[in-house]
């Protein structure tokens, strides 16, 4: 079998570096970190065996019996129009769902193989045509989410991590390149066909973390895919969940499952923090797919604070939902979103178009700002708080959305502040208006 070298040599060809970002992606940097919240949607097949996007792999399935999925896979609930409703009415500005996920099948009309919802299915609809439609028409940003894996066709090689047992027989270097091929052509439908696209949203290069990282772009062919998509669609950005530092070509910096700066989840260890536009991605309950015995849902206060915690850091919130097999979205979390939503109607102005807060984060909370105006958002139940803010001179502090004062004594160091009571959860919201730019 070919080496990995000798894979390295054969994808050199696609090494593009030397990305200068053009006026169009840069807006869309601009636009995407004002948006602050988004909606991540994982559906497919799995959704029938209801135990995760993983089931395959996690379950042990052979491919050849799990594929057999998409004969039975009939949604026949989906509404396009009703989710974007319910994502719009949460407070988020877009949504990111999985085109393709590792089990290979693909949720569009795909020409490339007929292992997709359109051909395979008795449905028989493109239900990512009908989601660009709705989203088009109620003004509202889509994004693909797109993986590298692939653990049932044979062209996918080299033996990574994941999907060991599956039955599937490995290729050689050159079935490699036919993948690579394949992953071309499908990336150039969704980026002709389905109207304008946010981002690309990738995953999986994780798998094979034997190889270094620098020269995991060759082994994937990033270069060659980034500069396709900025060309198909130049404000079109490029995401990766890689867990590394961003490569080259990326324009947005992903984690998983924990703020900039965390890492709680242990995805976040070699990566840093960039200073492209940054996104978190989290779980609604504990898994990404649907999950019938999975009920272990965070509470609305929760996940109002991880939005709120995300903000402070300058990044996104990307809150998962996973539909089930017949189109609907589990009631658990649409409750859920539509009290995000009557927060967001109330404070959206202390997330929406901020920056994370001059001020880290604290021990009492965190802090997001606009202007000369500092959002402190108190996620503790302190009473008087200290804002480490030197040099700035505060020239009012109210409660946000209110005329109640709040007392304070400002000192060399920063600001102390007394808060009143009253004030309950992620409702405890200062606007500190400094008189100079902060």
């Amino acid at each position: 079998m070919t080496s990995i070298l000798g894979v390295c040599l054969l994808l050199n060809a696609y090494a593009q570096p030397g990305y200068s970002p053009s006026a169009e992606n840069l807006r869309s940097r601009e636009e995407f970190s004002s948006m602050r919240f988004g909606i991540f949607v994982h559906w497919g097949i799995y959704s029938m065996p209801a135990r995760g996007e993983w089931a395959l792999h996690s379950l042990n399935f052979s491919h050849d019996e799990y594929s057999r999925l998409a004969a039975g896979f009939y949604p026949s609930k989906f509404d396009a129009d009703q989710w974007v409703d319910i994502f719009r009415s949460s407070g988020a500005r877009y949504v990111t769902i999985t085109s393709r996920h590792h089990d290979g099948f693909s949720m569009f009309g795909t020409k490339q193989s007929k292992y997709n919802i359109v051909d395979g299915s008795p449905f028989g609809r493109d239900v990512l045509k009908e989601l660009s439609k709705a989203c088009q028409e109620k003004d509202f940003r889509l994004h693909f989410y797109y993986s590298h894996l692939d653990w049932g066709r044979e062209d996918f090689w080299p033996q990574g991590r994941t999907g060991h047992n599956t039955g599937r027989k490995p290729g050689d270097a050159s079935s490699w390149k036919h993948y690579q091929d394949f992953m071309d052509a499908q990336l150039t439908e969704l980026l002709t066909g389905y109207g304008p696209i946010g981002a690309i949203w990738f995953d999986g290069v994780w798998d094979f973390d034997a190889f270094p990282r620098e020269k995991q772009p060759e082994m994937w062919g990033l270069y060659h895919q980034y500069e396709l998509i900025h060309r198909l669609q130049p404000g079109c950005l490029v995401a990766n969940n890689h867990h590394l530092v961003p490569f080259e070509g990326e324009d947005i910096q992903i984690f998983e499952r924990d703020v900039p700066g965390d890492n709680t989840a242990g995805y976040s260890g070699e990566s840093g923090i960039s200073s492209l536009p940054l996104e978190t991605c989290q779980t609604m309950n504990g898994s990404w797919g649907y999950n019938i015995a999975d009920k272990n849902y965070k509470s609305v206060d929760e996940l109002i604070t991880l939005l709120v915690r995300t903000a402070g850091k300058g990044a996104n919130l990307l809150l998962n939902v996973g539909p089930r097999p017949d189109g609907t979205i589990p009631e658990d979390a649409v409750e859920r979103l539509a009290a995000m939503g009557r927060w967001m109607q109330t404070n959206g102005d202390t997330i929406y178009d901020t920056l994370g807060g001059c001020v880290p984060e604290q021990s009492w909370g965190v802090t997001t700002q606009r202007g000369n105006t500092l959002f402190a958002h108190v996620l503790s139940d302190d009473r008087v708080i200290f804002i480490p803010i030197e040099g700035k001179k505060l020239k009012s502090a109210t409660v946000h959305g209110t005329a109640t004062k709040i007392a304070y004594t400002q000192t060399r160091e920063g600001v102390i502040l007394t808060l009143p009571s009253g004030l309950e959860g992620p409702d405890r919201i200062l606007d500190l208006v400094f008189k100079e730019v902060l």
